[in-house]
């Protein structure tokens, strides 16, 4: 939109209206101008082109950082040198100008993910910084930031793979974040290129005896009074329902119908989903007390609130059991593995476990393989049996019985 009898200035600037994403431009300058964006946000943009060349458009800055004059200047100086062929901004310009990695790395916690992420996602991404990336690169300005350096920081994380990664993930959503906001130019990102470490999952499944020594040890505790029966309670649920521990951990009376047999949870990590009970799963839950004053199933000791930390009483329980190595999130692995033992579909487990993505229960995939093998020997070894293949010996004898 051109501004026709008017130059752009402080005054001009502040009194744009918002609305769509629009471009502003000045009636002097030609090629200068302000973009607004649908949230309010301004940035001194020039654009012109040079023979045989496509226009080119560049970002001078955002208004209240830059003035007027001084993105006049820039815009000025960016106009002649495209048309003499030469990079716009000199690059010995851009990183003197540039912000410092820390402050990019600020900005993107503050305006997109304390506003758009989960509270677990927030304190991951929050970690990654404070701990990583400022004290290694925080004083960096962004486009003096070289891939080696990328490279070197998640080296020195090679003793901690999964957070040498997310050092590597976080610093390139930083960067791409920027790029659409025009902050930073396209095609600079210092982690395109660097190769991750492979993270290799674990799994770990309760075999059918473990199960059981894991069931004799909650009866164990809960008949002698040694742990909290809301304790007792979650490790129960999350045994029958497959669910993850903070979604058992945060549930409240209100999510839970038992007329109808299910949950309803609003806050996991894929969203709200419903999970279906199981009779068992409803007859824990029927069966735990109800706190004046408290909307949680899972009760903590402070007025009010949810039990915070259930790894204690795990760990004297699987202690118990002689399962030292089962994590918490391993019994939501079992609980995919007995259902494909007992003939599930990987969809129905997915759905089940409230899985967004195929590729998610695709790891349970082996496993399946697994079933169908043991399913495919029991069939051909009674078949055997009735075609009397040679050589086959039925279960239990050492040799074939004489004619």
């Amino acid at each position: 939109m051109k501004l026709k009898t008017t130059r752009i200035s402080r005054r001009t600037v502040e009194a744009l209206p918002v609305g769509r994403d629009t471009v502003f431009w000045d009636a002097e300058l030609s090629g200068f101008g302000v973009r607004v964006y649908p949230n309010g946000r301004k940035q001194y943009v020039v654009q012109t082109r040079a023979r045989g060349q496509a226009a080119k458009r560049i970002t001078l800055g955002s208004h209240g950082v830059v003035t007027p004059e001084e993105a006049r200047r820039r815009a000025a100086l960016a106009i002649s040198r495209i048309k003499a062929g030469e990079d716009p901004v000199p690059e010995e310009t851009r990183q003197a100008e540039s912000p410092t990695v820390g402050k990019l790395a600020r900005r993107w916690l503050e305006q997109h993910v304390e506003i758009h992420c989960k509270p677990k996602s927030i304190s991951l991404y929050r970690l990654v910084v404070d701990r990583h990336i400022l004290p290694a690169v925080g004083r960096v300005p962004v486009l003096s930031l070289k891939p080696s350096k990328v490279a070197e920081l998640h080296h020195s994380l090679r003793d901690t793979p999964v957070m040498a990664n997310n050092v590597v993930r976080i610093l390139s959503s930083i960067w791409r974040w920027s790029e659409e906001r025009e902050e930073l130019p396209e095609g600079r990102n210092p982690c395109r290129g660097i190769a991750v470490f492979r993270e290799k999952a674990r799994e770990r499944f309760l075999s059918d005896a473990e199960f059981r020594r894991l069931g004799e040890a909650l009866h164990s505790a809960e008949t002698e009074g040694r742990m909290s029966i809301y304790s007792i309670a979650a490790i129960r649920l999350l045994l029958l329902t497959g669910c993850r521990k903070n979604e058992i951990l945060t549930l409240k009376w209100t999510d839970v119908d038992l007329e109808t047999g299910q949950l309803k949870l609003e806050e996991t990590k894929t969203g709200t989903r419903i999970v279906v009970l199981s009779p068992e799963a409803a007859e824990v839950l029927a069966g735990i007390p109800r706190q004046a004053g408290n909307p949680h199933v899972i009760v903590g000791q402070l007025p009010g609130e949810h039990l915070r930390n259930l790894d204690g009483a795990w760990q004297a329980i699987r202690k118990i059991a002689g399962i030292g190595d089962v994590r918490l999130h391993d019994l939501r692995h079992s609980f995919a593995s007995r259902a494909l033992a007992l003939g599930e579909s990987l969809p129905a487990i997915g759905r089940l476990l409230g899985h967004r993505r195929v590729e998610t229960t695709a790891r349970y995939a082996h496993l399946a393989q697994d079933t169908l093998r043991q399913s495919a020997a029991r069939i051909a070894d009674s078949i055997a049996a009735d075609i009397r293949l040679p050589g086959y010996r039925p279960p239990g004898e050492t040799s074939l019985p004489a004619p």
